[in-house]
């Protein structure tokens, strides 16, 4: 993989060797068949042979997890499974197993840490693969940890938990003292639960629990200790921030220990987040089960349904409101009771939480329970209407389409496309209803709880609005709903007055102050190039309804005639971007680590309007609807077939420049930062709204490459300007290859850790595309250096659950 790895191997790395240690080092007569590496030992020939065959041989035992080296396998277990009290691997025994010394009261010397020539030439072997580059880097940081920790223990009590910290900044969250995935963390097939789910259930029990759970959260089982470390630091220290279970009612905490310091005791104030809500007690959990039964009147949730033990329920509501909430705000952390709340909304929201949690088969769990209790509901529904619907019947809906339109399983995708027009029917009457309850007040100002049901439903409606823009924008499906259901519809508030805890008659005059703009005032501003002030949530609102409109605009058959259209389009567009700048500061706390300022729906409005822009001049809808089908080597065809689509003119270098911005976040962030941070602190939206950009980038910089048309000044600054992001890690080789570094780099980034399965899919299918790229060259040796990426290099094998 010799594009992507140049791409993120630092620059100390890549450096040329000393004379001194030229001299020093052995005959190197073991040559790699893949490139024109060499080493001294075939062992380590061997070992960075598999950078290029994707070969993970060595398997752990007690979890799914693949690795490409022993040494890297002995260290997963030390430290994930250490405190599982297993029986550790054998060669580790051996190692640890002598005897140790006491140590004295005085406090020893500090250690000295050597390291001999044969292990650096060790790290060097493993230099060419990008998580062999990491590894090293860990290895390093390790020694470093292990000096600091024999340092300190000359003052004093050694934190543990101090390896845990990161800098707000970023810029040592590449030093972590924890373990990642080596591969995609994938999900199960949608067949076993769906088989599952035809068998008649038993009873749910309130000692029913999997051996997952734990009384104690500070006891994991392995698949729950590997989550933990696996998490990256936001949910690591939300995990750490849980309540242990207890006779007493802890008070609630919040998904983040900084959240908890700057939360003002007096509740007459503006609280700067919100407090994730909580099981208290065992008896809590017990209401829930009582919920859950009186909802199943027709047993008919699976047999292997299990509810979650005290401290994975807290785990998994943390996580869905310390990360998947801010994304999408629709519920109201603030009076969501997990023992008062409808339990299918309560099941879908753990089972989004256990995703983030990286718990995949309690995920899906959780996830049919919500599917089979909400079916039942509307089953068993006399005179159904839509004006009749409960709201929660629509929320349990919409965050089961989410799971399943982007859990990269295609039956998923088929379920959630089956029921979006009654979903999209739900809105519409639900609506209404809303309409006139506002009608029967006569002009009346709200009470808060009068407001915050209607909020609640403005949100769920847009909510709803903006998922089904993301399965258009994802798979080219036509959208179950316009802009005009909402016409005179007030946009979402700001996310401070929705969360605010201030008394009552603080809060009206809040609400007062604040701007209430109708979704058809904003839509007209837009094209009228007006710009105008609204909340963060409103302008992701707003960008989903541009970019729908540019999805019709690019289908009607009058689109190369209509000039007038495209340029209102191209105004409106211009005009939301300069909006940003008047959009409602949200003093509202996020604790997400993403580049960017602001609330996070920003960043992620950002990332579709980008899209948008791009959709104006390049369609592949085939690539679209080939994904549909979640097969790899279709959507890399049509990525390939693509080509001709993505033309050079002066209007495609603007669209470039997108593509450019796209990845330029990626680079400078820190591509392993990236990939291991941004699954659980980004949004969805932003691998969904990139695909298309770097599918054009890659198609436009191979264009340039091999087209016998020269550049002009301008694409050859563009060119020159992508190429200097990798040029200091860019062997000479690959310089005419940096369309497939590009897109090998991009599907090695989207399936490093996975949350949503769909990222697999891409991650595979980019790497198959990057292949496709190097493979139109008709010089063989330089097509032949370049590795063919492998289906398995997750680490599946017959135990895995895809």
């Amino acid at each position: 993989m010799p594009g992507a790895s140049v791409a993120v191997v630092p620059s100390s790395a890549a450096s040329t060797p000393t004379p001194r240690k030229a001299s020093l080092a052995p005959e190197r007569k073991y040559k790699c068949q893949f490139c024109n590496r060499a080493f001294s030992r075939s062992e380590h020939r061997s070992r960075h042979e598999r950078s290029h065959t994707k070969e993970r041989p060595f398997k752990c035992m007690k979890c799914r997890s693949t690795f490409v080296r022993r040494d890297l396998l002995l260290r997963h277990d030390r430290t994930v499974h250490a405190k599982d009290g297993g029986v550790p691997l054998h060669s580790d025994g051996k190692r640890r197993g002598g005897p140790k010394t006491a140590r004295p009261v005085g406090g020893p010397s500090k250690p000295a840490i050597a390291i001999d020539a044969s292990a650096l030439e060790q790290l060097e072997a493993s230099a060419d693969g990008i998580l062999d580059v990491e590894h090293a880097a860990m290895v390093i940081t390790g020694f470093q940890h292990k000096t600091a920790a024999a340092a300190g223990a000359h003052g004093g009590h050694f934190d543990g938990s101090s390896g845990m910290g990161f800098s707000q900044d970023g810029s040592t969250m590449m030093k972590p003292s924890m373990t990642f995935p080596n591969g995609a963390i994938g999900l199960p097939q949608w067949d076993g639960f769906i088989g599952q789910s035809e068998a008649k259930a038993h009873s749910i029990s309130p000692a029913a629990s999997t051996p997952l759970d734990a009384q104690n959260p500070s006891q994991l089982s392995p698949l729950a200790a590997q989550a933990a470390n696996v998490a990256p630091s936001g949910l690591q220290a939300m995990i750490n921030s849980l309540p242990a279970s207890a006779a007493g009612t802890p008070t609630p905490q919040s998904p983040f220990p900084q959240q908890r310091a700057h939360t003002p005791a007096d509740s007459s104030q503006p609280a700067p987040g919100f407090k994730a809500p909580q099981v208290s007690n065992d008896e809590e959990r017990n209401m829930i089960l009582d919920n859950i039964r009186s909802h199943d009147s027709e047993h008919a949730i699976p047999e292997g349904f299990r509810v979650p033990n005290l401290p994975s329920l807290n785990r998994y509501l943390a996580t869905y409101f310390g990360l998947f909430h801010h994304h999408l705000p629709f519920l109201h952390p603030a009076s969501f009771e997990p023992t008062r709340v409808s339990p299918p909304l309560l099941l879908a929201v753990l089972s989004i939480g256990a995703l983030y949690a990286f718990d995949q088969e309690h995920a899906y769990m959780l996830h049919i329970g919500s599917k089979v209790l909400v079916n039942q509901f509307l089953q068993n529904k006399e005179n159904f209407s839509s004006r009749k619907c409960p709201l929660w019947t629509m929320q349990s809906s919409l965050l089961n389409m989410i799971f399943a339109s982007w859990s990269g399983d295609p039956k998923g995708l088929e379920w959630a496309c089956s029921i979006k027009s009654l979903l999209a029917n739900m809105v519409a009457g639900n609506r209404y209803e809303l309409k006139l309850r506002q009608e029967a007040r006569e002009g009346r100002t709200p009470t808060r709880a009068e407001w915050i049901e209607d909020e609640g439903c403005r949100r769920t409606y847009y909510a709803v609005y903006i998922f089904f823009g993301l399965l258009t924008l994802t798979y080219n499906h036509t959208p179950a709903m316009s802009f005009n259901e909402f016409e005179d519809l007030q946009l979402p508030s700001t996310e401070a007055l929705w969360n605010m805890k201030v008394s009552e008659e603080a809060w009206q005059d809040h609400l007062r102050v604040s701007p209430m703009v109708t979704f058809m005032e904003a839509h007209d501003n837009l094209f009228q190039g007006e710009t105008l002030k609204y909340s963060a949530f409103a302008t992701r609102v707003m960008i989903n309804a541009l970019f729908l409109e540019v999805w019709y605009h690019k289908r009607s058959p009058e689109a190369l005639q209509d000039v007038v259209t495209e340029y209102k389009l191209r105004l409106a567009l211009e005009t939301w971007e300069k909006s940003l700048d008047l959009c409602e500061p949200e003093a509202f706390s996020v604790p997400l680590s993403a580049p960017h300022k602001g609330h996070p729906l920003i960043f992620n409005a950002k990332a579709m309007f980008r899209n948008a822009r791009a959709r104006l001049e390049v369609d592949l809808k085939t690539v679209q609807e080939a994904l549909r089908y979640h097969d790899s080597y279709e959507v890399a065809a049509a990525m390939s077939n693509a080509r001709d689509r993505v033309k050079r003119s002066s209007e495609m270098l603007k669209v470039i420049q997108e593509c450019y911005n796209c990845i330029e976040t990626a680079v400078l962030q820190g591509v392993r930062w990236v990939a291991r941070t941004s699954p659980t602190n980004w949004s969805i939206e932003h691998p969904l709204c990139g695909m298309d950009l770097m599918i054009i980038l890659s198609l436009w910089l191979y264009r340039l490459e091999h087209d016998e048309e020269s550049l002009t000044e301008e694409e050859e600054a563009m060119y020159k300007r992508v190429r200097a992001l990798f040029d200091k890690d860019l062997e000479d080789a690959y310089v005419t290859h940096l369309s497939s570094v590009v897109a090998r780099l991009w599907g090695s980034m989207l399936d490093e850790v996975v949350v949503w399965g769909i990222t697999r899919l891409m991650g595979e299918s980019f790497r198959l595309h990057s292949q496709a790229l190097v493979g139109y060259v008709d010089d063989i040796a330089a097509s032949s250096s370049v590795s063919t990426p492998s289906m398995t290099s997750q680490g599946a094998d017959e135990d895995s659950v895809y």
